[in-house]
This record gives C-alpha cells, structure tokens and sequence, in this order.
C-alpha cells in the first residue's frame, strides 16, 4: 500500500515537470517564430510613392528606431534558438538548479530586448501615422500604406514575442525560486 501512495506522490510531480518543459518548448518556439517573422517583415519593409510629384521611398532602414526593432527581434530569435536547445538539458532529473535561475535571467533580458525594439518601432511608427505638428513632420502612412500597414504587421509580432518572453520569465522565475526552496 506504501508504494501506490508513494507512486501516486511522484505521478503529479512527474506530470508538472513535464507540462513545464512542454510549456517552454511551445512557447519558445512561437517566440522564435514571432521574432523571426517581425524582423523578416520590418527588413522587407519598403514602397515607392509619387508625393508632390516627386517619387520618393519608404524603407525601413531610413529610421534608426525601425532598424533597432528589426535587430532587436534578430537577435532575440538567435538567442531564443539556443534557450530552445538548453530546454532540452534541463528536462534531465538531475539538472543542476542553478540553471533554471540562469534560464530566468536570459528570459528577462529577451523580454527586455525585444520590449525596448519594439517600443522604439511603435514611437516611430506613431509619428509615421499621425505626425507630429509641434515637431513640423508630416504624417506619410497616407502616402505610403503597404509600408505602414507591414511596419504595423512587424510591431505585432514583436508585441507577440514580449508577451510570450513575459510568459516565460513568470514561469521560470517560478520554476527558480520552486528549486531554490
């Protein structure tokens, strides 16, 4: 009889450690997906438009801001590749714990990364869309909508990618502190 309840103890330890390590596959793998795509759509990001009479450009490298985005999110992505590979390593029993504090700090420093890319694209992209009368800029999302509306495309993405790395620094700063105890 000691053995079934001792069974039935482990069974919901093993069930958690397991849902936990399928949760950071998923979700870093939606994050490398997210990041991939937002810094793909910013970098193919351009039109041509006749404004005035002139034919003038929009491309996402004429702003700084768009371009940190567009890294931002390339870097993250890379680095959310290798967070996916040590995932792996850590679903090993006897992992050490000091791992899952190290995973959290990489996850708050993506968040951190991918929040501050993707804040400087919305300022800028805000200012592309309404302008901005006290600075004397135009508004250009008039002239050029396929570049605003893919811009917008890549700023969701990217919102996406902060949320899931939001995610996934709740769960493994929990996850650290549940080792540490």
């Amino acid at each position: 009889m000691d053995g079934l309840s001792e069974k039935n103890l482990q069974n919901p330890i093993r069930k958690t450690q397991k849902m936990f390590h399928a949760s950071q596959i998923v979700l870093r793998i939606l994050a490398i997906v997210s990041t991939l795509a937002s810094s793909w759509i910013m970098v193919t990001s351009k039109q041509t438009a006749v404004v005035f009479g002139i034919q003038m450009d929009a491309k996402y490298s004429y702003a700084s801001a768009f371009k940190f985005c567009a890294f931002a999110n390339a870097v993250v992505c890379a680095f959310s590749l290798i967070s996916l590979v040590t995932t792996f390593f850590l679903s090993r029993p006897k992992s050490n714990s000091a791992n899952y504090f190290l995973l959290f700090m990489h996850d708050l420093i993506m968040m951190s990364l991918v929040l501050a890319g993707t804040a400087a694209g919305t300022a800028i992209g805000y200012v592309g869309k309404y302008g901005s009368s006290h600075a004397g800029w135009l508004a250009i999302c008039d002239s050029f909508d396929k570049f605003c509306d893919r811009v917008t495309l890549s700023l969701v993405f990217s919102y996406l990618a902060f949320l899931l790395y939001l995610i996934l620094t709740v769960i493994t700063a929990n996850k650290s502190r549940q080792h540490h105890l």
